[in-house]
């Protein structure tokens, strides 16, 4: 691993312990403040609206300006964002944090293309897995801190922790180095995205597939809490065996070729359906949440198959529109999931894992190819 890609895991890593802290928990937070079921299911659909506004205006920016002065731009904006979740006393105030931290998922584009070049002899999914694994692993040890801080001193509490672990995390990403800006030829232009019929067609299995996965997860915090009964201490464990699998899943089906390993990856978030809908104590429900580590692992994968469709000029514009695509199923799958909690909580889990089924069907029959003149 290079110098630039080292600086990138460890700023990950410790950004992913601040998130893991608070993350799982905000539903459960929401809750506390007032929310009942559908309200969190809206506000986390505002939550995926923020998140997906950005990506193509950060993906396009990172190739006209370059990839680092994004890295930098998101890493404060996500610190200034726990602080105002942390300082917030009333619900209007804590969305609003929310959502400004949503608003840093702009990263993901600017970042994936900034370690796709910066990759050297690896493959793309290699690298792009190793690096989600690194901030997955960082999230290993925020939940259990995050739950037992949250009984002791209220969940509130947990942001100011958080805010003081992205500060150092900021200063590691200070450390890498900028990159030159890739271009065409221009007498030999690259196919223009919209004109080019396998990303169209990749990019509607994707948007499929996250959806089928994400269906079963917004509320499942509420579920295990509610319904199940389990304490925040012990779903504190629950989401460090989630954080752990995503970290371990992300390096295994890493190793894999990227077609195979987004099918695999889809078949274990159906096992977390499962898990979740049948099962009766923690050790299910932690080997669950361990297993939707495939969620997590499922978009590497998908922009590696993405990645040799297009050309080098266009990677973090694709990036951008991957990333928006998954944040346009984030906007109106958490109100579809409130909407049916609030019917019967456990209707979810049966229909996500029909979905799911299609969608695995769909990856294995129409999935395209890779354009070997872009490899």
């Amino acid at each position: 691993m290079n110098r630039n890609l080292t600086f990138i895991a460890i700023a990950l890593f410790t950004w992913g312990m601040g998130e893991g802290l608070f993350f799982n928990f905000q539903p459960i937070y929401l809750a506390q403040l007032g929310s009942d079921p559908q309200q969190i299911g809206l506000i986390l659909s505002a939550f995926g609206a923020s998140m997906a506004i950005t990506h193509i205006p950060a993906g396009h920016l990172a190739d006209r300006i370059g990839r680092r002065p994004m890295l930098l731009a998101a890493w404060f904006m996500g610190l200034f964002a726990a602080l105002v979740m942390g300082f917030a006393q009333s619900i209007n105030f804590f969305v609003l944090g929310m959502l400004i931290y949503g608003l840093t998922a702009f990263v993901s584009a600017p970042l994936s293309s900034y370690t796709t070049a910066a990759r050297g002899a690896w493959s793309i999914s290699r690298v792009l897995t190793l690096t989600s694994a690194t901030f997955n692993l960082g999230m290993v040890l925020g939940p259990g801190l995050g739950g037992w801080i949250g009984e002791h001193y209220g969940l509130r509490s947990v942001y100011f922790f958080a805010a003081g672990i992205f500060a150092i995390s900021t200063l590691f990403i200070f450390f890498v180095s900028a990159q030159p800006i890739d271009h065409h030829d221009p007498a030999s232009p690259p196919e223009g995205l919209f004109a080019n019929t396998r990303l169209r067609s990749f990019l509607a299995i994707y948007a499929f597939a996250v959806f089928a996965m994400f269906l079963s997860t917004p509320l499942t915090p509420n579920f295990i809490e509610g319904v199940r009964g389990l304490s925040l201490s012990e779903t504190g464990l629950i989401f460090t065996a989630g954080a752990l699998g995503n970290a371990l899943i992300n390096i295994w089906l890493g190793q894999s070729e990227p077609r195979r390993g987004f099918i695999i990856a889809q078949l274990l978030v159906a096992l977390f359906a499962i898990l979740i809908w049948k099962g009766t104590g923690l050790g299910y429900f932690a080997l669950g949440y361990f297993l939707l580590g495939g969620f997590r692992a499922s978009r590497p994968l998908a922009m590696a198959e993405m990645r040799v469709l297009v050309h080098d000029s266009q990677m973090g514009l694709v990036y951008g529109i991957i990333e928006t695509v998954g944040a346009i199923i984030f906007i109106v799958t958490p109100a579809l999931a409130g909407f049916l909690y609030a019917r019967d909580p456990y209707m979810i889990y049966p229909l996500a894992l029909a979905l799911i089924a299609a969608s695995v069907t769909i990856s294995l029959v129409l999935a395209p190819k890779p354009n070997p003149s872009l490899q």
